[in-house]
């Protein structure tokens, strides 16, 4: 009785575990979603400044007075530090996967040759 215990107990543990596995892989970020997250990032960024420099080129036609011309300003200017950084973040989790790539490369030719 005892072994039978054990036996479904394992089956059972083994069940679990195997039922996990598409869980993990679908989890597995290769770094796909980074890079899109930051040209989504990116394209909000883009429509932000582009929103913003019409605010202040219809405030420039409309008199509007130097407080709210300065708050135009200071927004575009935001909106392109954001700009930047975003291609900043892009650039780096490029660089991110192409080293990714390399590794996964070496590791799987290092196995190639290990065999031998």
């Amino acid at each position: 009785m005892k072994g039978q215990h054990w036996i479904s107990l394992g089956s059972l543990a083994l069940a679990l575990v195997a039922a996990q596995q598409p869980a993990f892989a679908q989890s597995s970020d290769t770094g796909g979603g980074e890079v899109r997250e930051d040209r989504r990032d990116i394209r909000g960024d883009r429509r932000d400044l582009l929103g913003d420099r019409r605010d202040f080129r219809q405030d420039v036609r409309s008199g509007a007075g130097p407080g709210q011309l300065a708050k135009d300003r200071r927004d575009i200017g935001q909106d392109r530090r954001d700009l930047r950084k975003d291609h900043r973040d892009l650039r780096h989790d490029r660089q991110d996967r192409r080293e990714d790539r390399r590794d996964l490369q070496h590791d799987v030719a290092g196995r190639r040759g290990h065999g031998r």
